[in-house]
């Protein structure tokens, strides 16, 4: 950090062990891949105090010498939340154990349609697109912290009523791409999507942002774009690229916005009555639609089109956050939590889904439920308080999709093991859990957990039972990457 003669400047890469001590300094908090500042807006005559460097985007030059007033914010100009948010390729293993993890055995025949590669068939394992956090905007620093269950789904967005969205993007792949929003306001220069609209010039630049290229997406959140008055205190909305928004959504690129109402949200963003959040994107990903099929097909073997209708349907992967059959990494949580689920689907006709929780019950709309209703790009907020300890099935209830694989389980306890998806803390620590077979030594799936103690620390401050096959290599480089959304 040095002083630039506008304040106090941060070098991308320096001093990087003691970042958090010196955003505190300077009143910046982090979470996850956002940095946020304090803002107080005045007229253009004011003079304001020093540069935090108020992007949150550490280093990037368009920010230096920007100049914000560190003061407490003003309650109706509202807070400016910048992330880093970039789209890269990646090889996703939509079975990364290798086994059918909701019932506990290896896959049958049926379930082998899907996940068994071969000389004509691409099997579990698919070239992909996603969205990934980053702590900086040379994304040199990928936010570790995410929630290992949220699976395929970009980083969180985060604001309360009457903040701003700052989103600076890169494209890393080499396919065009945008991201585009639900719910929130923006100008034609931020809508992030190709559309015969008439606008020209610096208003399309954000339609398709070329391989190498960025922008800076900005995003106002007014009443209308937060809770409405029968909403709980925060709701859900999807962002995605839209080029090509059918095969773009189901190469991967999409992820989750929570709008926070006004006066009810931590610092980071998040609901203040809330313990436990957890995300989930209900989709058939028909990697048929995949932007990157010729290249897996080119890869095999052998032509798969002579059994066209089988290679066709081998590649409907009926997902939870882009696992099938149980292996998404469980969510957690304790008995008496506040928990708060974001329901998402995106799809087709096929994309009729009915979320089930056993064990617990959940609160939508103010009716009592334990199975909610999806529709395609369709969004809903559902409130659990568990009251029943144990190791629980969370599927959609639809057969055939239930046979397909669409199937996970989720993990309510009584003792003080925390959870994976608990909102993380506003500073983040770099250490790493060791290594854990799935499933580890004290759970029975069909038992239950033994009275034994946390099994390892996932960040700081956070205690995690980690249930995904980290001890396969492959899982962790393919399928959980660093800036996991």
């Amino acid at each position: 950090m040095r002083d630039n003669g506008h304040g106090f400047t941060m070098m991308a890469g320096s001093c990087s062990s003691r970042i958090p001590e010196i955003l505190r300094c300077v009143g910046l908090t982090m979470s996850g891949a956002s940095f946020q500042a304090s803002r107080n807006w005045g007229n253009d005559n004011d003079t304001f105090d020093h540069d935090p460097d108020p992007s949150g985007c550490l280093g990037h030059p368009d920010h230096v010498g920007r100049s914000t007033r560190l003061a407490h914010r003003d309650a109706d100009a509202g807070m400016t939340r910048t992330y880093c948010v970039a789209a890269e390729e990646v090889d996703w293993d939509y079975a990364p154990s290798g086994t059918e993890q909701m019932m506990g055995h290896d896959f049958n025949y049926d379930q082998n349609v899907f996940v068994a590669p071969g000389d004509n068939r691409i099997g579990s394992i698919y070239h992909k697109s996603r969205f990934v956090g980053y702590l900086d905007a040379d994304f040199t620093m990928p936010d570790s912290g995410a929630d290992p269950s949220n699976g395929i789904f970009g980083p969180v967005l985060r604001a309360e009523v009457g903040d701003t969205i700052e989103v600076f993007f890169r494209n890393n792949t080499t396919k065009p791409a945008p991201i585009h929003p639900h719910g929130v306001f923006y100008d034609k220069d931020s809508e992030g999507s190709m559309t015969n609209d008439g606008t020209t010039g610096a208003d399309r630049a954000d339609d398709a942002v070329p391989l190498g290229g960025s922008h800076t997406y900005v995003r106002k959140v007014p009443e209308r774009a937060g809770p409405g008055p029968a909403d709980p205190s925060s709701i859900i909305w999807l962002y995605h690229s839209h080029v090509d928004e059918v095969r773009e959504t189901n190469t991967g690129l999409f992820g989750p916005i929570v709008i926070t109402a006004r006066g009810m949200a931590n610092p980071d963003g998040s609901p203040t009555d809330v313990d436990v959040e957890a995300f989930s994107m209900f989709t058939v990903m028909d990697e048929n639609q995949c932007l990157f099929l010729d290249d897996m097909v080119s890869a095999l073997a052998l032509s798969p089109y002579e059994d066209h209708e089988g290679f066709e349907e081998s590649n409907l992967m009926h997902a939870v956050n882009g696992f099938v059959y149980g292996n998404m990494p469980m969510p957690q949580m304790k008995v008496g939590e506040r928990v708060r689920w974001y329901i998402m689907s995106l799809g087709t006709e096929v994309d009729l889904h009915s979320p089930r929780w056993h064990g617990n019950t959940v609160l939508v709309g103010g009716h009592r439920k334990d199975m909610v209703e999806l529709l395609p790009a369709s969004t809903l907020v559902a409130i659990m308080v568990p009251d029943n300890p144990g190791i629980w099935m969370y599927h959609c209830h639809v057969n055939d999709h239930i046979a397909a694989g669409m199937t996970g389980v989720i993990r309510s306890t009584t003792d003080n093991r925390s959870c994976a998806c608990r909102r993380a803390p506003l500073i983040r620590g770099n250490s790493k859990a060791a290594p854990e077979p799935f499933p580890p030594p004290d759970i029975d799936l069909h038992k239950g957990p033994a009275n034994n103690g946390p099994r390892s620390v996932f960040n700081d401050r956070r205690i995690t039972w980690n249930i995904a096959a980290w001890a396969n290599p492959a899982f962790r480089s393919a399928s959980f990457h660093s800036g996991h959304g």
